[in-house]
């Protein structure tokens, strides 16, 4: 169950269409179910807002598919798989309605929301390699209810590609700035708009770049106000946060 379904409850039970001992078994169904090897947690969506996502690396295709047969048969209609790689989503095709998209390594099963988000989420990537963590934050920024834009490959070696945006992301209500080598998208992109910006550090780059570790360092010394960081290729939790942003006040 989540807040929405919630609340719907709750006025269902204030205009007299269901009893409240109705309301109560609803509510008294259990928080998680226990498959043994996963214990799926149904009533996150009511705390937080969003039910849980399935991080696939590790997991066996079976397992997939149980924990997404779990979700669905508790009322959610969107099921996200994050870190899927092509032969788990063939299997799971088999069983559930799969979309899986290879570049982000994502799968969604079940309807894609209508976007009910305040505003537009802008994810801007520095460069083309940036574009798998990319799609990684867009389309769990879809799966949750937003409006996304896509700006790819505005890194600061060609300045005036980001500058051509301009309008796209001084309009947007949050925004995903990804890039390697020494990370300096988001200070730039930081300087020239009024909403969050949410960096992530991707692991692109010569020897120096160690991985990552010297975007995430770059990112974290920024001098632009308004900038927060998450960890390393981590585009699942940019586009969670952003998306959480963007349905502040919603209900």
């Amino acid at each position: 169950m989540d807040q929405h379904k919630a609340r719907k409850l709750l006025r269902q039970v204030a205009d007299g269409s269901i009893t409240v001992d109705e309301a109560v078994l609803q509510l008294r169904k259990a928080p998680f179910e226990d498959l043994g090897f996963a214990k799926v947690d149904h009533h996150r969506g009511l705390r937080t807002s969003a039910a849980e996502v399935i991080y696939g690396a590790g997991k066996t295709p079976q397992q997939i598919v149980e924990i997404a047969e779990t979700l669905r048969s508790g009322g959610k209609k969107t099921v996200l798989v994050t870190r899927m790689d092509a032969e788990a989503a063939g299997y799971v095709k088999r069983s559930l309605p799969l979309q899986y998209y290879e570049t982000g390594r994502i799968g969604l099963i079940g309807e894609v929301p209508v976007p009910d988000g305040h505003g537009k989420i802008a994810i801007v990537t520095g460069g083309t390699c940036d574009i798998p963590v990319a799609e990684e934050a867009a389309l769990t920024a879809l799966a949750l209810g937003n409006e996304v834009t896509r700006i790819y490959d505005v890194g600061v070696a060609g300045l005036h590609r980001l500058l051509a945006h301009t309008d796209e992301i001084m309009s947007a209500r949050v925004i995903i700035a990804i890039a390697g080598m020494e990370g300096a998208l988001p200070s730039v992109i930081g300087g020239l708009a009024d909403a969050p910006v949410i960096a992530v550090p991707t692991s692109i780059g010569y020897g120096a770049a160690f991985g990552g570790l010297a975007a995430l360092l770059s990112m974290l010394n920024s001098c632009a106000s308004g900038v927060s960081v998450v960890n390393i290729d981590n585009g699942f939790g940019a586009g969670y946060l952003a998306s959480m942003i963007n349905h502040i006040g919603v209900e």
